[in-house]
């Protein structure tokens, strides 16, 4: 009978799905854009407001060159995707940025890549929910003051959507995103419309003017103007955050994958640019005024600054009030569906943090849980994970958009840059080798896109440095350089665990006096070897050794090796199609029992003896659940049998080394 806990779960996520059913879960491109593309858009969202309040400093002459601005992002923006088109294509397992930055540039590369797409995708998440609990709270004026508390409850509820798999969750989320769409084109083409018969009035903020820094007291001229133009450039790159998780979620796309990828791609820009335009274009036509401090940088007609009492909207919410002034539906079309988008931003992290961690855990970067799949065949731990960092970052920094967006965008660029490096080293490669003369024309295409890709993205990382260093960017460059650090650390242990476990047939031969060892099998290797040595030497009437499929292809490789090996007990593999662990085993040892009640089933477990608290996150957690459960079975024995790694023996020489008391014994 199923617990209270299974049923909520499945409440929450589902019925899990059997694993031969993961072609199903693949997305056609109506749904994958919404999926993978809702970062990009939405963008749209938030942009243009940090454009013009990075403007703003300048004064009113300053708003002048949002326009300049917003079309060097166009060319920035086309740029990266007709790159990542040739990247898609090239690399189509979906290990992205990632992957061609390990291939060509060498693994230091790649983690560096992967730190940063990590850090940019838990950022995403903070800024996009932030974003869209502030627009809330815009509209709602009782949500203001709990802006992070309605933050954390979205990300929350994001991450429970996602728990049931990415098909579902793109199902779900592709009506507001596609809305979004609607809202935001139909307002920019009706408001060209008016603009062009002279019926288009002006914003609610055209009547306030703007304060000035004191460099720019005497003009929006020199150095400082320059400067003030490559912060705001920066900060509207932010639209450009999104693009590469495309490149990393090919596998997800129905066949022709690449094809597939290219095609969104293609859409992703051409929306992108075209809904940044026309609202950085629909402000300067309706005098939109924005300021980073409104309560003191607004100035009323009166002269005096607005104070605290003024509630500036953002600037897509300006826009939605002018354009649809006769017309009340329209204004909160735009707003609810923009408020929606902006939650929905982080759907894409949400499926590209898990599917990048999975892929690091299988290289053993991280955790080996997080290259797991769940009930609903998503990467479940990674999703958590997510979540769980991204709603610290939100409580951390009160949901504040503007302090969140300076560490912004610094993580993605540095991809970005690396990944045309790799890129360009690539099709370079491919060329001292390809005889044909149409491949050598389309490679060095390629080379050329992939090489004014490198320019344009190394450009913009330079400037967000500059810009934004001494603002929080240093935070995100720091997080990532802990995280490489991390990773490094996991791989050193799981690769010394890798060496010191290496399959030695010295045991095989030894029967020991006592009996220390295990039946169930993962690998073969020196654990399995002794505990196969020491159930042996029990002499039990029936041995046998079990493992569960929950990997076709590493358990063809253990029945292959099994078989190789000669070893002198059977192996019995039992079926897994829901990918679990316990119930498997249990099941299997109950039936011995139900045949034979007089009978006592011996379970060896193995278990990793370590010497440090961290160790025990990366090892034992199947067998410490499956002795849990194997504990409580009425009939069941169970035997844990150590195995002590090299960091166990040094920490148990430390401790008998500073004993309690030893020093009062004058041991």
């Amino acid at each position: 009978m199923p617990s209270v806990g299974d049923i909520s779960k499945r409440l929450v996520i589902g019925r899990a799905l059997r694993s031969d059913r993961l072609d199903e879960t693949l997305l056609k491109k109506r749904i994958a854009l919404p999926v993978f593309a809702s970062d990009a858009l939405s963008s749209v969202a938030y942009a243009p407001d940090e454009i013009f309040l990075t403007l703003a400093l300048g004064g009113l002459t300053a708003y002048a060159v949002s326009w300049q601005v917003g079309l060097a992002v166009v060319v920035v923006m086309i740029t990266v995707v007709a790159s990542y088109r040739q990247n898609v294509h090239a690399y189509p397992s979906g290990g992205g940025d990632y992957e061609v930055a390990t291939v060509n540039l060498g693994k230091h590369a790649g983690l560096t890549v992967a730190s940063a797409l990590l850090v940019d995708y838990v950022l995403t998440v903070a800024v996009s929910i932030s974003s869209a609990a502030q627009f809330a709270a815009s509209a709602i004026p009782q949500m203001r003051g709990h802006e992070a508390t309605a933050a954390v409850i979205a990300t929350v509820f994001l991450m429970g959507m996602n728990l049931r798999g990415v098909r579902e969750s793109g199902t779900l989320f592709a009506v507001p995103t596609y809305v979004f769409m609607v809202a935001i084109l139909g307002m920019a083409a009706w408001g060209f419309v008016r603009l062009g018969l002279g019926s288009l009035p002006e914003a609610p903020s055209a009547d306030l003017a703007l304060s000035t820094e004191g460099q720019f007291e005497t003009g929006f001229t020199g150095l400082a103007a320059a400067f003030l133009i490559l912060r705001a450039f920066s900060s509207g790159c932010a639209a450009l955050t999104g693009v590469e998780a495309i490149s990393n979620g090919v596998p997800a796309f129905r066949k022709p994958k690449s094809k597939n990828a290219a095609t969104t791609l293609a859409l992703l820009g051409l929306l992108s640019v075209t809904m940044l335009m026309g609202v950085i274009s629909l402000a300067n036509a309706t005098n939109v005024r924005f300021a980073e401090d409104p309560a003191t940088q607004l100035i009323g007609p009166d002269g005096a600054p607005v104070g605290d009492e003024y509630v500036q909207d953002p600037v897509i919410g300006q826009l939605a009030r002018t354009v649809f002034d006769q017309f009340e539906p329209g204004f909160y079309l735009v707003a609810a569906a923009t408020g929606i988008i902006l939650v929905l931003a982080a759907n894409t992290a949400f499926n590209g943090f898990p599917v990048l961690g999975s892929i690091l855990a299988q290289d053993r970067w991280l955790p080996r849980q997080l290259h797991t799949r769940g009930d609903r065949l998503a990467f479940s731990n990674g999703i958590i994970g997510l979540a769980a960092v991204a709603i610290v970052l939100v409580l951390a920094f009160d949901a504040e958009v503007t302090r969140l967006i300076q560490l912004y965008i610094v993580g993605v660029f540095v991809s970005f840059t690396m990944s045309q490096t790799g890129m360009i080293r690539h099709w370079t490669r491919l060329l001292r080798t390809e005889p044909d003369r149409s491949n050598r024309l389309r490679m060095q295409r390629s080379r050329v896109i992939n090489s004014v890709g490198l320019f344009v993205t190394a450009t913009v990382l330079v400037v967000v440095l500059l810009t934004k260093f001494i603002r929080g960017a240093w935070i995100a460059i720091a997080a990532m350089a802990v995280l490489f650090l991390i990773m490094k650390a996991i791989r050193r242990h799981y690769d010394r665990v890798r060496d010191e476990l290496d399959e030695d047939s010295s045991d095989a031969s030894v029967l020991p006096s006592r009996i220390h060892a295990v039946v169930l099998v993962s690998k073969l290797h020196q654990p399995t070897i002794r505990a196969i040595s020491y159930a042996r030497a029990s002499r039990p009437a029936v041995l046998e050794a079990l493992t569960v499929d929950v990997d076709p292809v590493e358990t063809r490789e253990l029945v292959e090796k099994w078989d190789l090996r000669t070893v002198p007990i059977p192996l019995k593999v039992l079926a897994s199609p829901y990918r679990e662990i316990t119930r498997p085993i249990l099941d299997y040892v109950n039936s011995i029992r139900r045949q034979s009640p007089r009978d006592v089933v011996m379970v060896y477990i193995p278990e990793y003896v370590v010497g440090h608290w961290w160790e025990n996150l990366l090892h034992n957690q199947s067998a410490l659940r499956l002795k849990g459960r194997l504990l409580f079975t009425p009939g069941i024995m169970v035997t844990s049998v150590p195995w002590q790694l090299q960091s166990s023996e040094v920490a148990a020489s430390r401790e008998e080394g500073s004993a309690p008391g030893q020093v009062r014994r004058g041991g």
